[in-house]
């Protein structure tokens, strides 16, 4: 897999704010994660959009999956075995910024989510 750049939306990175501002969680890369692995828990595919990464919000992929990059790479390649999709760079490139956004919009839309306490008993059930 070949996701040296981690960027996101200008729509995404204003979500990020305000999810910085509701969780108390000061760095991008770990609201990234949380992100991440809210949409690989939802059993349906995100949908296929065009996404323009045109925000300054920008990590590299070692800094999104710290010193965990080869789980998060791992739980990629196999969400996208599960969906059926190949696990060529491009695909698991283009995987990676679906769920990534899709999971942005899903914690930011969350009216249940009001500070970190909140975000960790998310993460334990589904809404």
């Amino acid at each position: 897999m070949s996701v040296e750049s981690v960027r996101v939306s200008k729509e995404a990175r204003d979500q990020l704010i305000t999810l910085k501002r509701r969780t108390g969680i000061a760095h991008w890369n770990v609201l990234c994660r949380w992100a991440f692995c809210v949409s690989l828990a939802e059993p349906s595919r995100p949908r296929k959009r065009t996404i323009t990464t045109d925000s300054s919000v920008e990590m590299t992929w070692r800094t999104f999956g710290g010193e965990y990059e080869g789980l998060y790479r791992a739980l990629l390649c196999e969400r996208c075995h599960l969906d059926g999709l190949r696990l060529d760079t491009t695909t698991l490139s283009e995987q990676f910024r679906l769920h990534l956004h899709r999971g942005i919009a899903y914690l930011a839309g969350s009216r249940s989510l009001k500070d970190i306490a909140s975000l960790i008993l998310k993460a334990g059930r589904r809404e």
